[in-house]
């Protein structure tokens, strides 16, 4: 009973207050500031035409430079970094080719390598440059293969 009555003293308190707003009125005209029109005559803009400025600092040549050394380098290189799928593990031959089997029919458009590393047959799928690439088919693949993770991989650069 305490609540209830404690709920209604609030309510009229506040219903009081906002009728109390309702009715306030204050002019704030006097407080304003005054603003005299402007001739437009006087504020005419003239357009500049833009001037050409050259550059003083020269870097052009150390970035290439920099291009360059970076290109020496990656002509080098035989291999980069990567990631492929791999949807079977394992040492009997029988079921490697079944799983690359049961692969062709669930994701045609997706090829798939069956490798030996003794004393493993390893089938794996794609060639990816990073997990992010390959987490579409990781997804798609997991649901047939379970068993199926990303493994990182040396790829050969053509």
């Amino acid at each position: 009973m305490k609540k209830l009555g404690f709920g209604l003293v609030f309510l009229m308190s506040w219903g009081g207050s906002a009728l109390a707003q309702r009715n306030h009125y204050e002019d704030l005209a006097p407080l304003r500031p005054r603003v005299s029109p402007v001739d437009e005559t006087l504020h005419q803009t003239v357009k500049a035409e833009p001037t050409a400025v050259k550059p003083t600092h020269h870097v052009t040549g150390k970035v290439n430079s920099v291009l360059d050394s970076i290109n020496r380098f990656n002509l080098t290189r035989r291999y980069v970094d990567g990631v492929t799928i791999q949807i079977y593990s394992g040492a009997k031959r029988e079921e490697a080719l079944n799983a690359r089997k049961k692969l062709t029919e669930y994701a045609p458009d997706l090829g798939s390598n069956l490798m030996y590393q003794q004393p493993k047959f390893r089938v794996t799928v794609g060639a990816y440059y990073t997990s992010l690439d390959a987490q579409k088919d990781f997804q798609r693949l997991k649901r047939a293969f379970p068993n199926a993770i990303l493994i990182p991989e040396k790829m050969p650069m053509k």
